[in-house]
């Protein structure tokens, strides 16, 4: 589970993670949440939110749930490499 490898990892060893919204057992949105509330120095590290919801209040609740950004599927390479381009380009470590 990404929740698990996040906190098994040394701190900094992530610079992104691409959540999927729809995961079984823990939810993507009920996993950045609790990735978010860890007293680690990363847990504000970028997270992009990966889901085939289109709806705009799809988007909200990624973003109320403390995702960096939101990408319908299919995921197109370009636009991936944008948004990553985008939440990476910010400097959360300070």
């Amino acid at each position: 589970m990404c929740l698990d490898k996040f906190i098994a990892s040394a701190v900094y060893y992530y610079d992104a993670i691409l959540m999927d919204v729809r995961m079984p057992v823990l939810d993507g949105l009920q996993a950045a949440k609790k990735i978010r509330v860890l007293q680690r120095a990363d847990a504000n590290l970028a997270i992009v939110a990966l889901t085939a919801d289109a709806y705009e209040d799809a988007k909200e609740k990624v973003l109320e749930a403390g995702m960096d950004a939101y990408l319908s599927k299919p995921v197109y390479v370009k636009d991936l490499y944008l948004v990553l381009d985008r939440v990476l380009q910010k400097d959360k470590r300070t």
